[in-house]
């Protein structure tokens, strides 16, 4: 017996496979810390529900007496720190413990299975025994979740009550409308590339132009997307080199007028992003270059253009991680360190 199990997962939704974890790890201990991640993502096909709306889907599958037992904590990405997301997780599993056994070294473990290459984190915590557990008929969340934003609520077979009735009742409201176009229209740009002989891997490009505590950023005009904050940037064309391919991103959405020569002189760093499921279009792997501009003088004017329906200078303490499209608040934290 455990004093604490701790279940990390993003439960998109939560599902009998999930429930049937938690049920074993209720059984295994007398807590039951469930860290439910992607906690601060903007609403999108891949996380289409908050922290808020997972969280009741997961106490509506447990008795009271079990829902007593179980401590439901927010847990936000950190796609490329995987040392910040540790370190994330066990102050999570602390507010639990501190809150809940204060008296006492109190012996916690790690629940969950070995699905797949995302399984890695439960290697990531040798302080806590690990407790394996079987995939309830293999069964995942993903094709659930496209289906259901497709049109199909899923059979009710593989969700619990509290579940369904999620689901059905949010199926009546706008955000799943507006997620339900998002979905058709990633459904149509895959299905462009079906005829492919090979799973197509896209190259972009992210400019992230920084002065005086301020970045650089435009507002999406078109799917997928559409509304969120965003990098100016975009494909990389024919015939063109990363950085040429950026500056010219970086001036048809912004319209920013700094010399070109000075926005070489400008570069400070640039690195490759290529987290698998970074975008809901299909494998893509961005360059983002870092512009650091001399505060010298005032913000320069910007307008947005092509893809964009606006661009504006935000302060970087302004920044928040619902607002930004795909992992763009990732990709400023790496490149800015704030």
């Amino acid at each position: 017996m455990f004093d604490f199990l701790v279940f990390i997962g993003r439960f998109q939704p939560f599902h009998i496979g999930h429930a049937k974890v938690l049920k074993q790890a209720l059984a295994q201990s007398a807590e039951v810390i469930v860290l439910i991640g992607s906690a601060r993502q903007p609403r999108n096909t891949r996380n289409p529900f908050s922290f808020a709306e997972r969280k009741a889907m997961i106490l509506a599958s447990l008795s009271p007496d079990e829902a007593a037992r179980v401590h439901c904590q927010p847990l936000n990405d950190c796609l490329y720190n995987d040392a910040l997301w540790v370190k994330s997780v066990q102050e999570a599993v602390q507010v639990v413990v501190r809150q809940q056994n204060s008296t006492k070294q109190a012996k916690i473990g790690l629940i969950g299975h070995q699905k797949d290459q995302s399984s890695y984190y439960l290697k990531l915590f040798p302080q806590w025994q690990s407790v394996d557990v079987d995939n309830h008929f293999a069964l995942s969340a993903t094709p659930l979740r496209d289906n259901y934003l497709l049109g199909a609520m899923p059979n009710n077979e593989l969700l619990p009550l509290g579940t369904q009735q999620f689901l059905a009742e949010f199926m009546a409201n706008e955000q799943y409308q507006h997620l339900q176009a998002e979905a058709l229209f990633i459904q149509q740009y895959k299905q462009a590339w079906d005829k492919a002989p090979y799973p197509p891997v896209f190259v972009t490009v992210d400019a992230v132009v920084v002065q005086a505590g301020h970045i650089l950023l435009v507002e999406r005009k078109a799917r997928p997307g559409k509304g969120l904050f965003a990098l100016p940037g975009g494909f990389v064309d024919q015939g063109e080199t990363l950085i040429a391919a950026c500056i010219r991103e970086l001036r048809e959405e912004t319209r920013l007028k700094v010399p070109e020569p000075v926005l070489h002189g400008s570069l400070k760093a640039q690195q490759v992003f290529d987290e698998p499921n970074r975008s809901a279009r299909g494998r893509t792997i961005t360059h983002a270059f870092k512009f650091e501009l001399n505060p010298d003088s005032g913000l320069p004017k910007v307008k947005g253009g092509d893809d964009a329906k606006s661009a504006f200078w935000l302060p970087l303490s302004q920044l928040e991680p619902e607002q930004l499209f795909e992992d763009h608040y990732h990709i400023i934290n790496a490149m800015t360190g704030v």
